[in-house]
């Protein structure tokens, strides 16, 4: 279903927009979704809707028969937020250990204290962390939707299943113009 409408108490949650998961091998170019994800930060600010970024800075400790991903030494800058999303002091910053930004994280009672209704999800990657915390966010009983164009995927078959399968079933989804429309009208 496409993106119908916008609670009155909507936030925008952008996911691992950061310098090491940027720079990692993705089924699309960065370049469009951070643009993207930046342009919905600059309208969601604008319009004193709330901003979340979040960050990873370490996978959850349980064992997996998946290799992990990442190199036991991680950058010094890798866990910081790309440039563009221009973070400004009234944005809410996340840091998680796991997939999602639900589970390790205040973020829940956050929103909760703020009256959200509605989360508005993009971010790197689609599969894993946008997915995961799409799916903590419905079950927490936020209307949820996602903007197709600001995420992408290290696999591109992952990303394509989850747009195309998972998200309908966790709430809306469309463009970042489609949900900019609703927020600026």
């Amino acid at each position: 279903m496409p993106v119908t409408t916008l609670d009155p108490n909507t936030a925008l949650i952008l996911i691992d927009l950061q310098q090491g998961i940027v720079s990692l091998p993705l089924a699309h170019p960065s370049a469009p979704v951070v643009a993207n994800a930046a342009l919905l930060a600059r309208h969601f600010r604008a319009a004193g809707k709330p901003v979340v970024l979040v960050n990873v800075t370490a996978g959850a400790p349980g064992r997996t028969e998946a290799p992990r991903r990442l190199p036991s030494q991680l950058p010094a800058n890798w866990a910081d937020l790309v440039p563009e999303l221009a973070p400004e002091p009234t944005d809410i910053r996340v840091t998680k250990r796991s997939w999602g930004a639900f589970a390790t994280t205040d973020l829940g009672a956050r929103l909760d204290a703020l009256g959200i209704t509605q989360l508005v999800i993009g971010g790197i990657s689609t599969s894993i962390g946008v997915e995961s915390t799409a799916r903590q966010a419905y079950e927490h009983g936020f209307n949820v939707t996602l903007a197709l164009d600001a995420m992408t995927d290290t696999d591109a078959t992952a990303h394509s299943h989850s747009q195309t399968y998972v998200f309908p079933r966790l709430g809306e989804t469309g463009s970042t113009r489609e949900i900019l429309a609703l927020l600026d009208a």
